[in-house]
């Protein structure tokens, strides 16, 4: 009796890559889906005969959104993974050289706030026959090294398919660390110009549906244990929580042990969002750009329980946050090196089930009196309360003297309203399902300090790379994961990230992607105008201005002291810009223009930009936390050396947590 033959389809590589992701499913308590729906990308010479052959043969199965920069295309990916709770993403291809390069910013944001993106990049010819070739890296000493090897560092796999049946693993391998909780982020297949068109025969079952389980690990009773004595015994407890409470899908369970412990809720930027309740025990943002309010119970605090965040320096004020005598910490979290941040005692499990479980192991110890620590968390949160809605309104006058921006404030730009102003406006505007979104400069601080996200009011901030240009693109892939809901997705950025990444916009337009821009118009990148004042004393290359005459850069040329941005602000017209690259642009100075901008292009079938001109230097109220940040040890600034005394003075209260 002969063995039975495995059945075979011949294909090519790329023709094979498509086959499969369209085969791929994530399941888990919400449901079952696509893992991998759509692919993005711009097809060159490195992949426009491999994948660009097999994406159009298999179009009805992997439909192709076509972008204009692959940097900006994996931010989409990213976007839209960090909306689907990481049970999705989307692929995105590129040709080689600097078509791939361009991918590299994308993947350490999405490595860094572990977001899974499936990345596709050409590469140089396997074969050698043809080189050198054009765009084709050649290193000194190692021959086999591409430019896409810089892709290894930022990336939680990679592999270089240099023959077709290596796909019968590394296709699997792929999979599973983009449905890894724990380990996600960037996944790198590169792809070889030559090998992407290499046939194979492979075996027909390997193009069958499959589903990936998202996992739930679950927490151990004896970790439970231990943390929940800690928190039955303080009488001065904070949590904490981070992206991973939403991801799981944790928020009930977060909000059952708050009301149950009695402790105060902060968020970090990534767990923004995380309590969705209007009660006494939601206090906001923690860190550097948190609320006084919430920094203040961090420093009195006595035991801190994070929950899936991995507390960088801005939750932290770079080590100096916590300061109660005897402060203990305690934490959630999957990963093990996260979980045991500040010699937190540590619960490695899922932040769902472990939540449940710890409440239900609270509930059975006898609690401290905790009346005194329910007073004071309400007493400061009132005094925030006031001092946020005065920021926030637009129907109070701005005052440079009280906020303590003085001659500071510029007065030379027709804008009537703050930042802080316009982000009440926004607030003003903003429905149960809206998605507002932030990555970098002035919004996300400002966000996560007065931005209320609870009742469905969604805020998404990107902050682990604090990447500009991420938020337009971010915004699209959000929407692609909704396109039907009657939501609002707006991105909140600077004029500076604006004009570093506008191109997206025709991508919003070409696939009629409801997404508003509302831009802050500043004058330049203002947040670090802010922090160069406080550590140089002196402002220099931040804001847009003219030169005030002309440089020379010749040899021997120009004057002796070259003149520098000093002259008066840019004229810029980003309405027209916007505009130019098919949004519905328009220009908003006033709180009724703004209200009237909002109301009117809500339902917009397509990209909608929204200009408005914010005083320059005004800033929210302080966080009143340190940030380490040095200044100069010697400077011919006469301000610099006292500056230095304060960072010195602030250095002194770093804390190692062991």
């Amino acid at each position: 009796m002969s063995p039975q033959r495995t059945v075979v389809q011949e294909m090519t590589v790329a023709q094979a890559i498509v086959r499969y992701l369209a085969q791929q499913y994530s399941e888990d308590d919400g449901g079952r889906r696509r893992l991998v729906p759509a692919v993005l990308g711009i097809f060159g010479h490195g992949n426009v005969a491999g994948l660009g052959q097999a994406l159009e043969q298999y179009s009805e199965a992997m439909p192709f959104v076509q972008g204009r920069n692959e940097q900006s295309l994996v931010h989409v990916a990213a976007g839209y993974a960090k909306q689907a709770r990481r049970r999705a993403t989307l692929a995105v291809t590129s040709s080689i050289g600097p078509g791939a390069m361009n991918m590299v910013t994308g993947a350490a944001l999405a490595t860094v706030n572990r977001l899974p993106v499936l990345l596709l990049p050409g590469d140089a010819y396997a074969t050698r026959y043809q080189g050198p070739v054009l765009q084709q890296l050649q290193h000194p000493i190692e021959a086999d090294v591409s430019v896409n090897d810089a892709f290894r560092p930022v990336s939680r796999f990679f592999d270089r398919i240099t023959r077709p049946e290596q796909l019968l693993t590394a296709l699997p391998a792929a999979m599973r660390v983009l449905v890894d909780p724990a380990h996600t982020g960037a996944v790198v297949l590169a792809l070889p110009q030559d090998v992407q068109s290499h046939a194979f025969a492979f075996p027909a079952g390997f193009f069958a549906e499959r589903t990936w389980s998202l996992r739930r690990p679950l927490p151990d009773p004896a970790e439970v244990a231990q943390v929940a004595a800690m928190l039955a015994a303080a009488q001065r407890p904070l949590v904490i929580a981070g992206g991973g409470v939403i991801y799981s899908g944790a928020t009930e369970e977060l909000e059952r042990l708050a009301a149950a412990l009695g402790a105060p809720v902060a968020e970090t930027f990534a767990g923004k969002g995380a309590v969705q309740s209007r009660e006494w025990w939601q206090v906001g943002g923690i860190g550097l750009e948190g609320t006084p309010a919430v920094n203040r119970l961090a420093r009195e605090a006595d035991l801190v329980l994070t929950v899936g965040s991995r507390l960088s320096d801005f939750a932290t004020a770079s080590q100096s946050l916590f300061q109660g005598t005897g402060v203990r910490f305690a934490s959630i979290n999957l990963d093990a090196r996260d979980g045991d941040r500040l010699g937190a005692v540590s619960v490695q499990a899922d932040a769902k089930l472990a939540l449940a479980a710890l409440a239900g192991a609270v509930a059975e110890l006898p609690g401290a009196d905790r009346a005194d620590w329910r007073q004071r968390v309400e007493e400061l949160n009132a005094a925030w309360a006031e001092t946020r809605a005065r920021a926030l309104s637009p129907d109070v006058a701005f005052d440079p003297a009280a906020a303590g921006a003085g001659a500071d404030v510029v007065t030379t730009t027709d804008a009537v309203l703050t930042q802080g102003q316009l982000i009440g406006l926004l607030q003003e505007h903003a429905r149960p399902g809206d998605v507002v979104i932030a990555a970098a400069g002035g919004p996300p601080g400002d966000l996560l300090k007065v931005w209320d996200a609870t009742g469905g009011r969604h805020c998404h901030l990107e902050f682990g790379f604090s990447c500009m240009g991420y938020e337009l693109p971010a915004a699209i892939g959000v929407r692609m994961w909704e396109p039907d809901s009657a939501s609002r997705v707006t991105a909140f950025i600077g004029d500076g990230t604006f004009l570093m990444s506008p191109g997206e916009l025709v991508t919003a337009a070409q696939e009629a992607v409801r997404v508003t821009i509302v831009i802050a118009d500043n004058r330049g990148y203002q947040v670090i105008h802010r922090l160069q004042m406080s550590r140089n004393g002196a402002e220099f290359g931040n804001e847009f201005r003219y030169r005030s005459a002309a440089l020379s850069l010749a040899e021997g040329g120009g004057p002796a002291k070259p003149p520098r941005l000093e002259g008066d602000y840019l004229e810029l017209d980003l309405v027209q810009v916007a505009a130019g690259l098919g949004a519905r642009a328009l220009r908003a100075v006033s709180a009724a223009e703004v209200r009237e901008a909002l109301e009117s292009t809500r339902g917009h079938q397509g990209p909608v930009v929204v200009v408005v001109p914010v005083v320059p230097h005004a800033d929210l109220p302080s966080s009143e936390v340190w940030w380490d940040i040095a200044p100069a040890e010697v400077s011919e600034n006469p301000l610099v050396p006292s500056l230095r005394a304060a960072y010195e003075e602030g250095r002194s209260s770093q804390r190692w947590y062991g």
